[in-house]
C-alpha cells in the first residue's frame, strides 16, 4: 500500500476504477490518442484552471501523466481549486504499463511523440556536427541548442519540442473527449 498520501501506485487505482473515481489525463491531445487508459477523461495540463468543473468532486480524482512529473503539477492547481481528495498516478502510464494493465492504443499511428521528438533532436545534434566539421566551427551552436533543450526537459519535466511537435498537422487528434455519467471516452471523426 502507498504510504504517501498525493501518490497513488497502479495496483491501487486499479481497484479504485473498479469502485468508482474519476481519473484525469493531463497529457497532450496526440500523448492521449496515441493510448489511454480506459475511463480516463482528457483535460491537457494547460487546460485544468478553465476546464476544472468538469471533474466529478464527489469521487476521488486522481490526475495521470506519462511519468508523473505533469500529474504531480496537475495535483497542485486542482487542489487550488478547492478539490481536496485528488490523488497523483505514481509513476504515469508508464508504471501503469509496467505493472502490465490494459490500455487502449490508436490505430495505424505511425509514430509516438516522444520518439519524434527523439529523432528530430538526434537528426539536429547529427546536422549541427557534420556542418560544424565540414562547413563551418560555429554549427556546433546546433548541437549545444539541443543539448541545452534536453538538460531543461530533463530537469524539469517540461519539453518545449514535444509540445511544438504535438501541434503538427500530424499530430492533430480528430476528436475531443467527452464524459457523460462517468463513461469517459474519446470520440473520433
Amino acid at each position: 500500500m502507498n504510504t504517501n498520501q498525493e501518490t497513488i501506485s497502479s495496483t491501487e487505482l486499479k481497484s479504485l476504477l473498479a469502485s468508482g473515481c474519476c481519473l484525469v489525463d493531463v497529457r497532450e491531445p496526440v500523448e492521449h490518442a496515441e493510448e489511454h487508459i480506459a475511463g480516463a477523461k482528457h483535460i491537457p495540463l494547460g487546460q485544468l484552471e478553465q476546464r476544472g468543473g468538469e471533474i466529478d468532486r464527489n469521487v476521488p480524482v486522481v490526475v495521470m501523466c506519462r511519468s508523473g512529473k505533469r500529474g504531480a503539477d496537475a495535483l497542485k492547481k486542482l487542489k487550488a481549486q478547492g478539490i481536496a481528495n485528488v490523488r497523483n498516478l505514481e509513476g504515469g502510464i508508464l508504471a501503469w504499463k509496467g505493472d502490465g494493465h490494459p490500455v487502449n492504443k490508436a490505430r495505424g499511428k505511425a509514430m509516438p511523440l516522444m520518439q519524434q521528438v527523439q529523432l528530430t533532436i538526434g537528426l539536429g545534434v547529427l546536422t549541427g556536427a557534420i556542418l560544424a566539421l565540414t562547413v563551418h566551427p560555429n554549427w556546433v551552436f546546433l548541437c549545444a541548442f539541443f543539448g541545452a533543450g534536453l538538460t531543461m526537459a530533463g530537469s524539469t519535466g517540461w519539453c518545449g519540442l514535444a509540445i511544438l511537435m504535438s501541434k503538427m498537422p500530424w499530430n492533430r487528434v480528430a476528436g475531443q473527449s467527452s464524459c457523460a455519467s462517468g463513461n469517459c471516452s474519446t470520440s473520433h471523426s
